[in-house]
């Protein structure tokens, strides 16, 4: 048996509660199929936004900044200079101004580097056998001094030493 529908005072439609049970029944695959619809919708909403966002690839230039030239000293004594009392030993050409040695780093009879500066310009590190500027390699490394010749097999032209660490007046 069908009624007609029912409204109550303030104009509403009034239903049966066996009819909202029944209704109740319903609504669990409807409020499912809505979320997963609401869930497809967003779904292809968001790769629409990532297709249509993507812009070219544009390269970062790099700022070339000048770094502010080493502090030798404070190089060399990071690298251990010390003051070393020379012994009386046979005299070795010195090297021109050309070449300063600034720190080592041995590691044994036959490695390490050093650290040179040629003709001036910033210091940079060279291993034993590495070529310095001038045709020069460097032959060995020893505690205080590196051998410098044409190559890694001929004998050494010139022979460099670290500085000697300066003393202030006590």
């Amino acid at each position: 048996m069908n009624k007609a529908p029912t409204f109550g005072h303030s104009g509403f439609l009034m239903e049966s509660p066996a009819a909202l049970q029944q209704n109740a029944s319903r609504r669990g695959p409807a409020l499912a199929a809505g979320l997963l619809w609401l869930a497809a919708g967003l779904s292809v909403g968001y790769w629409v936004l990532q297709f249509l966002g993507r812009s070219a690839v544009t390269p970062v230039v790099a700022v070339a900044t000048t770094p502010p030239p080493p502090d030798s000293m404070a190089v060399a004594r990071t690298l251990g200079a010390v003051p070393v009392a020379a012994v009386g030993a046979a005299p070795v050409p010195t090297a021109p101004p050309r070449y300063v040695l600034l720190g080592v780093v041995s590691t044994g009879t036959d490695g390490g580097a050093a650290l040179i500066a040629v003709d001036s310009q910033p210091p940079r590190p060279y291993r034993v056998g590495a070529a310095l500027d001038g045709g020069l390699v460097l032959q060995a490394v020893t505690r205080r001094t590196v051998r410098l010749g044409p190559s890694l097999d001929a004998p050494a032209s010139m022979e460099l030493s670290l500085p000697e660490k300066a003393t202030a007046p006590s």
